[in-house]
């Protein structure tokens, strides 16, 4: 696997028994805290690794940092990203620290799979159902947390939202042998993954904007038009191979391209093994549904109703 269709990450076959998956993934605060920002920003990098349906087993901080930042909030960026690798089963060992105006932070990720076991982001096929393993509009409550537009109990819910590991649904998504394709939904927004997936199935995927499972707040947010920038380039890229439907909400499409950080796993499957899966999947602490379906080739990669 390397780039050719916007993978999440690129997979090196060692042997007829395993496979490598290598990832890298860093970025600036999204949260005020340095813990929970290590937590997000390692969790978010260790996401592609499951996208892949691998395990990680080893990784290496990238750590840019201005020289105003304390010893202690540096520590605390680093506890952070560690305890969420601990929690992965995964190792960090070392990385690399350099100075930059503006502090940044994740992780360069190894993993391991089977190469007959490897998920990639195309394969989706007609009949089958999309599950989306957590909800969305990080982006929408990030940015209105920055104008402290958002309710203590919705903000603390986006930061638990975020720093998930995707480990929980993909032990669970492992167990269904017919995943046709799978990605996790990162910066491109659920309308540009989903977007890569049609694309690279020769498919047409339909969402349904109003089964989509949102965080609370989200919605009310982004009415009021605190949506990122993001968000916008997402639409712009993915507007030409894109039908809105009359029964889709400005809102809501505004959302399906909202930027997200460490989001949840978008899966296609058969429609009778997506109903089990969704059911097995409420064991999880956020919320999943079946957002979708996939059609034969239409003129367009992409439906929202």
């Amino acid at each position: 696997m390397g780039f050719d269709t916007s993978d999440d990450a690129c997979v090196y076959k060692i042997t007829d028994e395993i496979a490598a998956i290598h990832t890298v993934d860093f970025f600036t605060p999204v949260v005020d805290d340095p813990y929970q920002f290590g937590q997000v920003a390692a969790a978010n990098a260790l996401s592609d690794v499951y996208a892949m349906g691998g395990k990680p087993a080893i990784a290496m901080n990238l750590l840019c940092v201005p020289n105003c930042l304390s010893k202690e909030t540096i520590r605390m960026i680093l506890k952070g990203g560690h305890d969420k690798a601990v929690e992965a089963g995964c190792t960090i060992a070392g990385g690399h620290t350099i100075q930059d105006p503006e502090p940044k932070y994740g992780l360069c990720v190894t993993g391991y799979v089977h190469p007959d076991k490897v998920l990639k982001n195309v394969g989706a096929k007609p009949g089958d159902l999309l599950v989306l393993t957590k909800p969305i509009g990080t982006g929408v409550i990030t940015t209105a947390a920055k104008a402290d537009m958002v309710e203590p109990e919705d903000y603390q819910a986006v930061l638990k939202c975020m720093a998930e590991l995707n480990s929980y649904a993909a032990e669970i998504i492992l167990k269904y042998p017919d995943i046709h394709a799978c990605t996790d939904i990162t910066g491109f927004g659920l309308l540009g993954h989903a977007y890569e997936m049609a694309a690279g199935s020769n498919a047409t995927l339909k969402l349904f904007s109003k089964k989509i499972p949102l965080l609370h707040g989200a919605k009310e947010l982004a009415s009021m038009g605190l949506i990122p920038a993001g968000a916008y380039r997402n639409m712009d890229y993915v507007r030409p191979h894109l039908e809105l439907l009359p029964s889709a909400e400005e809102t809501l499409v505004d959302l399906i391209s909202d930027p997200q950080t460490s989001g949840g796993l978008l899966v296609s499957l058969p429609a009778e093994d997506a109903k089990k899966l969704l059911k097995d999947l409420t064991v999880l602490s956020l919320p999943c549904a079946i957002i979708g379906e996939v059609l034969e080739k239409q003129e367009t990669d992409l439906i929202i109703e």
